[in-house]
């Protein structure tokens, strides 16, 4: 291995070449993975030690996700998968090979069955071994390997056979410092578009909760919004697609579900006939699961179509900017749960459309909403700005990382 980013140590000289690997598994304690707690009879619980999931990486990087809790003596049986800071978890099933890093300030949690624990414990820094581990030519190797029958998963025996290159400690720590480095930048920058975020949602609360106003270019006072069903506001209709493959709705398709705001690409090839025409402006709700927040209005796409779970309205009681606005607070999410009943299995709840449509809404006049909008949509662009601002970085990194492990 000849890696075109290389360091010299505190003369200036270079140091040794790259030219053995080491196991995985003789750097390592004993590589194992996790389980379930309840399998063996014990409870989870409100407090105590953390239990990580496999979503508790993103991106190559340990962000806690779905944790829960469990006693000291559950841990004490499942000993042989604790972790603690510096910790490798990489996952061996679904997205295999995702590796996280465990913070530092965890000094004992356990882990599930989807995960593997590395330990490094003697010529290697953790942090050197995660970034490498993190490095294109590992991942797209983990990627390759398909041992399950129903998913991908990847074998103990595949992470511990894993080749890590022998690089001298002093030449280890100093990639380390100069990764670190970008790391806490990106941090940096994680944080300010949270706090962006955070920032939009407490205007969207004073605006929509109309503890703030604005006033006329003329300085005097808006009308007082008027109350109006949610059926005054939304118009229905149906056009289904009969044509296959209709090529000026597949240019630009979308499929079904709506997650962030984001709309998911219909599969080309797949049978579009009986499937929703939707336009730029469109409103869709689903007639299945409501209740989860998903509703949205369609922005990124001048036409397109949906699966027929959905239904489809014209907005006409209030401006599609404003409506796209107003279905993001998060107040609104309880709206559209309070048109949901419980089903007959007790376990699904059911939309109830009548009971949707005459929910009552408070809505400002004309003028009004578009000065919302605008001070929303303004907020928005600064999220966007600093969410691409956090993805150079990110690019960076990797791109930093193909040069120092390649």
């Amino acid at each position: 291995m000849i890696p075109k980013l290389r360091f010299k140590d505190d003369n200036g000289n270079d140091f040794p070449a790259w030219n053995t690997t080491v196991r995985l598994e003789e750097i390592s304690a004993f590589i194992t993975k996790g389980a379930t707690p309840t399998t063996y009879g014990f409870e989870w619980q409100v407090k105590g030690i953390h239990f990580f999931r496999n979503n508790c990486i993103k991106n190559n990087v340990f962000v806690y996700g779905d944790f829960s809790y469990i006693s000291e003596e559950a841990n004490e049986f499942l000993k042989r998968s604790e972790i603690r800071g510096d910790d490798i978890v990489i996952a061996i099933t679904g997205d295999i090979g995702k590796v996280g890093l465990v913070p530092g300030k965890i000094k004992k949690a356990n882990i599930n069955q989807h995960l593997a624990r590395i330990r490094i414990i003697k010529n290697a820094i953790p942090y050197f071994v995660y970034s490498y581990l993190c490095s294109n030519e590992i991942q797209q190797n983990y990627k390759k390997i398909k041992t399950g029958l129903s998913m991908a998963q990847l074998s103990l025996n595949q992470i511990r056979k894993t080749k890590i290159p022998v690089v001298s400690i002093m030449e280890q720590r100093k990639i380390a410092e100069f990764l670190m480095t970008i790391d806490q930048v990106i941090e940096i920058k994680k944080k300010t578009v949270i706090a962006w975020e955070e920032r939009k949602k407490g205007v969207m609360e004073k605006l929509f909760c109309q503890k703030i106003r604005f006033k006329t270019d003329e300085k005097s006072e808006f009308p007082e919004w008027r109350e109006k069903q949610f059926g005054e506001i939304i118009s229905e209709f149906k056009e289904k697609t009969e044509i296959e493959n209709e090529d000026t709705l597949l240019s630009c398709a979308i499929n079904g579900i709506f997650l962030n705001s984001e709309l998911f690409g219909h599969q080309r090839g797949q049978s579009n006939i009986g499937y929703l025409k939707i336009k730029k402006g469109t409103l869709v709700l689903s007639t299945q699961n409501l209740h989860l927040g998903n509703v949205n209005v369609n922005m990124r796409f001048e036409h397109g179509i949906i699966s027929p779970a959905y239904k489809t309205y014209n907005i006409v009681g209030c401006s599609v900017e404003y409506m796209n606005q107003w279905i993001k607070w998060d107040t609104t999410k309880r709206f559209f749960y309070n048109a949901t009943t419980v089903g007959a299995s007790g376990c699904r709840r059911n939309v109830d459309w009548n009971l949707l449509y005459s929910q009552k809404i408070d809505v400002p006049c004309p003028e009004e909403q578009e000065k919302i909008v605008e001070c929303l949509s303004a907020l928005d662009d600064v999220v966007e700005k600093q969410k691409e601002t956090l993805c150079a970085w990110e690019n960076l990194k990797d791109g930093l990382l193909q040069q120092v492990f390649i």
